[in-house]
């Protein structure tokens, strides 16, 4: 659905300020002093206008918002995170369409119009995950957009069965093929890249392949991406979340591997991770790497921790990269806007006459302000229809049956 908006007296990006009128969904003009004709009109009160925020990188399917607490007490491993889970979500009765919502609707109150979700599938709960967030999807589909990746969370190889899972959820309509760790978990790079290449080359989709595998081994896997990538013609077809071994010490390895991604169009998406190294953004954006972000679990039998804020993330993703000055604030800024915008290839993205009305009116004097104070948004807007106020749900999305 799409809507007519006028929002007056707004900074676009900090800028000037001005007026957006927003006529059948999109933007037609970016002026002051525009008329209303009878349009519904909100005063922005000189607020900063951004374009929606991006998550390019999250997990809808598992949250905990709004379930009991859960105490952790989760090994160290990856392993055994991944394990616990999946027993964890009948004990716990971890619903995926009730918590996807909860979690889309809680990004959405932040300012968040686009999500790109990783879907667990697996060979103990089939294609629940992904059943839930498609009924999410199209019961939000007026106030946030949902991208599924399907992904094999307890590993591919190692789980006979899960490939023929893969190729059911790509025909019910999951538009990415996932992967993860493919020498960590699987134990069999060959195998499981040959894979999910192959899904991607069958079903025509890109790929989003989690890389948690960090220094020297991570860097033989992104190789091994790198390699494929080329073979295949897939250029500009790939990303790359997490990508920990491109944060390691031997600089000119890094180098190297930066510069054929950048040569291929990988992306990279990052989380601005607190306890693992962390690809270095400015150096990736320097090479013409595409970088987005995302809050990754929020709440979940992972860790306790997150809300859904992108503008959060953002300040995370600077403090990681240390990030001080303002211009480089705006950077990170950009990471959770534009850069997810280009890893999910979104149409019409943007702040200019033409794109969707997708907008966020931010608090703060300039957008380094607003990055690191990360107050409530006062109005956020997703093709003209406003959608959350100060930080919370229009009450219209809240009576919706959940």
């Amino acid at each position: 659905m799409t809507s007519d908006l006028l929002i007056r007296n707004v900074r676009p990006m900090g800028g000037h300020n001005t007026d957006i009128l927003i006529e059948g969904g999109r933007i037609a003009r970016i002026e002051p002093g525009l008329p209303a004709l009878g349009r519904p009109t909100e005063d922005g009160g000189g607020r900063i206008a951004i374009p929606g925020l991006v998550e390019a990188h999250t997990h809808l399917d598992k949250s905990l918002i709004g379930m009991a607490w859960y105490r952790n007490e989760v090994g160290p491993r990856l392993t055994d995170k991944i394990s616990n889970e999946r027993e964890a979500k009948a004990r716990l009765g971890i619903e995926p369409a009730r918590q996807s919502r909860r979690q889309a609707l809680a990004s959405v109150a932040q300012g968040t119009t686009c999500i790109r979700s990783h879907v667990d599938i697996d060979t103990v709960h089939g294609l629940a995950g992904i059943e839930g967030v498609m009924r999410t999807r199209e019961e939000l589909r007026d106030i946030v957009e949902i991208e599924i990746v399907a992904f094999p969370q307890s590993g591919l190889m190692i789980r006979p069965g899960t490939i023929e899972l893969m190729q059911r959820a790509l025909e019910l309509g999951a538009e990415v093929v996932g992967g993860l760790d493919p020498a960590g978990i699987d134990r069999d790079p060959k195998g499981h890249l040959d894979t999910i290449f192959n899904l991607a080359q069958r079903y025509g989709r890109p790929i989003d392949i989690h890389l948690h595998e960090a220094g020297e081994l991570g860097a033989f896997s992104l190789e091994l991406v790198i390699e494929r990538t080329r073979a295949l013609g897939m250029r500009g077809k790939v990303t790359v979340s997490h990508a920990f071994c491109l944060g390691m010490q031997d600089t000119e390895y890094v180098e190297r591997l930066i510069d054929e991604i950048s040569e291929l169009s990988i992306n990279i998406v990052t989380t601005g991770p607190a306890s693992r190294p962390s690809p270095p953004v400015a150096k990736l954006r320097a090479a013409g790497v595409i970088v987005g972000a995302g809050n990754d679990g929020i709440r979940d039998t992972w860790a306790p921790y997150g809300n859904g804020d992108m503008l959060e993330r953002a300040m995370f993703v600077g403090l990681r990269n240390n990030f001080r000055r303002d211009e480089e604030l705006e950077v990170a800024l950009d990471v959770c806007t534009r850069g997810g915008a280009r890893v999910m290839a979104l149409e019409g993205y943007g702040l200019e006459p033409g794109c969707w009305g997708d907008t966020v009116l931010l608090e703060g004097e300039t957008l380094a302000e607003a990055v690191v104070s990360h107050r409530p948004r006062s109005l956020v807007v997703k093709r003209g229809k406003v959608v959350a106020r100060r930080g919370v749900a229009e009450p219209v999305l809240e009576s919706t049956p959940r």
